[in-house]
């Protein structure tokens, strides 16, 4: 597959795929660097010109906060067929701001493109492991969910769940994103199955009917009663085959409280059914968790506390040119050296 590799290649592009609906890059435009900054296709025509564009370089990046280090798998990919030498961190590990996280040493003109590429798959992934990880550290030995897909353009929700999972959820729903890690994608139902059916008891009840002996069945039990009410249903019909109940309360009601969690819980227990979880979801972030598990929630959906979580920034420098140290102003000049990082190309 043929990069860009000059102004020249961008201006015989034409898009001529006119049945192709979809906005979002596929892999081969970013292989090919069409997602590039169009300066960095501008730089190597200067550098060809000046017939530098061949320099022996060696690049760094870092982060500019801590974070959780996610995203090399792809850039590893990225970069496979470059004649370059490559070191990084294992992804999932701690990282500490202007820590060197990726080294690239090769001529310039093997990866330049690249770099905004390179730097937007570790970014972003980060971001979401980062913060996965601070609502799994909420949860202590309970498990979490990701159910953040739905907040995100599908041609990087996957990559989003993937990172999550990294961080720390213990499952993903997302289908791909579970294909990806090599395990089975989890979830509970949506509120659409109770409406068109009309009763949450006929929903379990052929929730049960159709999953297999061992699937962990949990009911969703906001859409029409009271939550104890309905918890109590579900529990009865259901008996030891109910695995969970789920409390989603909307933001409209109040949501889901601490006390509504307490009393959920006391009922259940009441009433003999102290096997049953409560599973916890709807706009949770890390303080409401350590709130809710207090409480007596079990388990946890977590989607926007992940899903929208900022991407950390990371910057790429050069600081060799032909093997001696350099770098831009404020930047100290040389490699920084980081015992973590292992050589992987």
């Amino acid at each position: 597959m043929e990069s860009i590799k000059s102004l020249k290649d961008i201006k015989d592009i034409k898009v001529t795929d006119l049945e192709k609906k979809l906005i979002s890059a596929n892999h081969e435009d970013i292989l090919k660097g069409m997602t590039t900054d169009v300066y960095f296709v501008r730089t190597l025509d200067i550098l060809k010109h000046m017939k530098l564009d061949e320099t022996e370089v060696t690049a760094e990046i870092f982060a500019r906060k801590d974070g959780i280090f996610v995203g090399i798998e792809e850039v590893k990919e990225i970069l496979k067929d470059k004649d370059i030498e490559l070191w990084a961190l294992d992804e999932g590990e701690k990282f500490k701001s202007k820590e060197t996280l990726v080294r690239i040493k090769g001529k310039y003109n093997e990866f330049a493109i690249y770099e905004s590429v390179i730097l937007g798959c570790l970014a972003s992934p980060s971001g979401w492991a980062t913060a996965a990880s601070k609502v799994k550290e909420a949860c202590g030995d309970s498990d979490f969910v990701i159910f953040g897909t739905r907040h995100l353009h599908p041609s990087v929700s996957t990559v989003m769940e993937r990172a999550a999972y990294i961080g720390g959820a213990s499952a993903v729903s997302n289908i791909l994103a579970a294909k990806r890690i090599g395990i089975e994608p989890t979830g509970t139902l949506p509120h659409s199955s109770f409406i068109i059916a009309g009763d949450t008891v006929k929903v379990a009840k052929a929730y049960d009917e159709i999953s297999p002996e061992n699937h962990k069945r949990i009911i969703l039990v906001d859409t029409f009663k009271d939550e104890v009410e309905e918890s109590l249903r579900v529990a009865k019909v259901l008996g030891e085959k109910l695995y969970a109940i789920r409390l989603d309360t909307p933001s409209e009601r109040g949501g889901v409280s601490p006390e509504l969690v307490k009393e959920v819980r006391h009922h259940l227990d009441m009433n003999g059914y102290n096997w049953v979880k409560i599973f916890v979801s709807g706009g949770l972030t890390p303080e409401r968790i350590k709130e809710l598990k207090e409480a007596g929630a079990d388990n946890f959906g977590v989607g926007s506390y992940i899903s929208g979580a900022k991407a950390i920034d990371m910057t790429m420098d050069i600081k060799e040119v032909n093997g001696k140290p350099i770098a831009k102003r404020g930047r100290l000049p040389g490699i920084v050296e980081n015992n973590n990082i292992k050589k992987i190309k």
